[in-house]
């Protein structure tokens, strides 16, 4: 009876041993495939932020260029960016952007946000120079205004007059074809003059609508 006892306690032993061993086993392999894939993460990481590194130098490069452009060739940055000699275009190479400027009086009657139906040759002409010059890159439309208080029309305040008028034009280019995922639509109200509001043509000016390319 002992004997047959210690045989089953020898087995039973060895049952447990057999299993922490192939369990440790398993333990060792689990955790070579997690390293694995832990280094093969750690790869894809390093190559993404090589290409993006290299890409902002290539960017950066590219609005350089464009810059030199503009001072060597004695050309206007509308002629240089492609968006032709009649636009209202800078380049900013600190900053990474080109920005085209359209006046408000020629989007928009006076407290609307209601595109007028002669915008959309210029608004169609700035689509197709985005999508063929500069597909892929990220692209806000700002609003801004004057500093007059919102009085006669149904807006709140300036702020919310252009981001709507921002909206408007980001709506006409999405349903033309411009990718969605690569365009937002931001309001600066009042707050980002370019003229002085003291005279009604400083006010003209302020009041527009910036369609800003970023190239990094």
């Amino acid at each position: 009876m002992q004997t047959i006892s210690k045989k089953i306690l020898i087995l039973l032993a060895g049952i447990i041993l057999t299993s922490q061993l192939c369990g440790c086993t398993n333990w060792k392999k689990k955790y070579q495939a997690l390293n694995v894939e832990h280094q093969n993460l750690k790869g894809l990481l390093e190559r993404e932020r090589a290409e993006k590194q290299q890409l902002a130098v290539q960017n950066q490069q590219t609005i350089e260029e464009l810059q030199k452009q503009i001072a060597e060739r004695n050309l206007s940055p509308g002629e240089v960016t492609g968006f032709g000699a009649g636009y209202d275009v800078s380049v900013d190479p600190a900053a990474g952007t080109i920005t085209v400027t359209l006046p408000n009086a020629i989007l928009f009657d006076p407290g609307r946000a209601t595109l007028k139906k002669a915008t959309s040759t210029e608004l169609n002409h700035i689509k197709s120079v985005l999508q063929q010059n500069y597909a892929g890159r990220l692209v806000d439309v700002v609003g801004h205004t004057d500093s007059d208080p919102i009085k006669k029309s149904k807006w709140k305040d300036n702020w919310e007059l252009s981001a709507q008028r921002a909206l408007a034009v980001v709506r006409y280019l999405v349903k033309g074809g411009f990718s969605q995922d690569r365009i937002r639509a931001v309001g600066r109200g009042e707050t980002q003059p370019i003229a002085s509001n003291a005279t009604a043509s400083g006010k003209a000016r302020n009041r527009r609508v910036e369609i800003v390319v970023h190239m990094r």
